[in-house]
């Protein structure tokens, strides 16, 4: 509770929802209505998800707890459901019309990271959920530029439980603003295609001279590597996006042509070297 309690009490004071976004490591979380909170039918089926001490911690997220009667086991119970609460709540409200209206503006301000890929050019990242089943995957971080995923760099982040995300927010806020999917070409405004070489060049001039490169992989078959590679696919609702499950399927196919190059090429790498 120490370790959570960052913010200050006229925080707390004012509300326990400004209380918990002004908690460090929760700077991913949007502000959810308190209208969305008290229509129950926003709640539907999370009684059953939130077992323990459901009603109070409703009662905590819309401020109408007494918590001085509670004794200090009860509140801090209290207080872990309406965590886990506001979670679930806010997976749901994010893809409402308003929810993705917040989310948006945290996406403009680049509040929840930019793309570490060069050829990115800092392109600004989402939260999305692996699983929407709580307790299964952390969240991890979307970028709409390379369409690949991202561990948060904080750990306060990376402990974050995916399903208070969602498997399908950010492909929601595609399709709600289209305009907001980023082109393949360099941005205007960004660094040349030639700085980023010769930044390429100096981080590849930096490994070899660290021991790394080429030969850092030993022994380890190639192919292999490349076949337990895990890719990412866009859902929204579990189906996968139309445009994106055709161009799933166009990569597979050339992923595995380029892995059976690669088993190709050991073999005849192995039958040389005998």
């Amino acid at each position: 509770m120490d370790d959570l309690s960052t913010g200050s009490e006229s925080d707390y004071s004012n509300s326990w929802i400004s209380w918990f976004l002004s908690t460090k490591g929760n700077e991913y979380f949007a502000e959810v209505d308190e209208d969305y909170i008290l229509d129950r039918f926003n709640l539907t089926g999370l009684n059953g998800e939130v077992v323990q001490e459901y009603s109070r911690a409703l009662n905590l997220i819309t401020d109408n707890l007494d918590e001085d009667s509670l004794d200090d086991d009860v509140r801090e119970a209290v207080e872990t459901s309406a965590r886990f609460l506001y979670g679930l709540i806010h997976a749901r409200y994010i893809v409402t019309s308003r929810g993705l209206s917040k989310m948006l503006e945290k996406y403009r301000k680049a509040d929840f990271g930019r793309c570490p890929r060069v050829y990115c050019y800092q392109q600004p990242l989402l939260p999305v959920g692996l699983s929407d089943i709580p307790y299964q995957k952390a969240v991890k971080l979307y970028c709409p530029r390379c369409e690949d995923i991202y561990s948060p760099k904080s750990n306060r982040h990376g402990s974050i439980d995916g399903a208070y995300f969602g498997t399908t927010f950010p492909h929601m806020l595609f399709m709600v603003y289209p305009q907001m999917i980023p082109g393949k070409g360099q941005p205007v405004g960004s660094s040349s295609v030639a700085d980023v070489n010769r930044s390429l060049a100096n981080q590849q001039k930096s490994e070899n001279n660290s021991g790394g490169g080429q030969n850092s992989l030993g022994s380890i078959s190639t192919s292999s590597v490349a076949n337990k590679a895990e890719r990412y696919e866009p859902r929204i609702f579990g189906f996968k996006v139309n445009e994106d499950a055709k161009l799933s399927r166009w990569r597979t196919a050339r992923r595995n042509a380029q892995i059976s190059r690669l088993e190709n090429l050991e073999r005849e790498q192995g039958q040389t070297n005998l």
